[in-house]
């Protein structure tokens, strides 16, 4: 299990500690959605589309190696070395999306507290890149559903 800790008041920054030790980082973008993600000293770059439904991990070449489709739907999907990974949000009323396999849920990525940023990433089997990957993404989507709910109520 990871725990992605928010390291910015201002920007969507996370470190990754697993059992303790850092082994990730996440930087949202300032202007678009996507980021930044740091695994073993590696850099990919995690672009969006203009609607924030797909994202695309490149590695430093500029290929593409891992996507994720219809994020913020009910249920999104992430491809990856030949895998097609499965994600639902838990319930109309939680934030929380779960990974599927085999029709029964496997894992999950949830904030740890309600009041809290920091993330608890829990995505057995999936390899670290892609969880991190995963992280960002998720946490790219609530923050739009944040500030989409924010400008609704202004």
């Amino acid at each position: 299990m990871l725990i992605a800790k928010r390291t910015s008041v201002w920007r969507a920054r996370y470190t990754v500690t697993q059992q303790g030790h850092a082994v990730a980082a996440w930087e949202g973008g300032v202007w678009r959605s996507g980021g930044q993600l740091t695994v073993a000293g590696q850099s990919f770059l995690v672009r969006g589309n203009a609607w924030g439904s797909r994202f695309v991990m490149q590695d430093k070449a500029g290929e593409s190696v891992v996507a994720a489709d219809r994020v913020g739907r009910k249920q999104w999907t992430v491809a990856a070395g030949g895998v097609t990974y499965q994600f639902q949000r838990a319930s109309v009323w939680s934030q929380a999306q779960d990974l599927y396999a085999g029709g029964r849920k496997v894992g999950s990525v949830r904030k740890t507290s309600f009041w809290g940023s920091d993330v608890e990433v829990d995505l057995p089997g999936l390899p670290l890149p892609v969880q991190v990957f995963v992280l960002g993404v998720v946490v790219t989507m609530w923050e739009a559903q944040s500030a989409a709910a924010a400008s609704a109520s202004a």
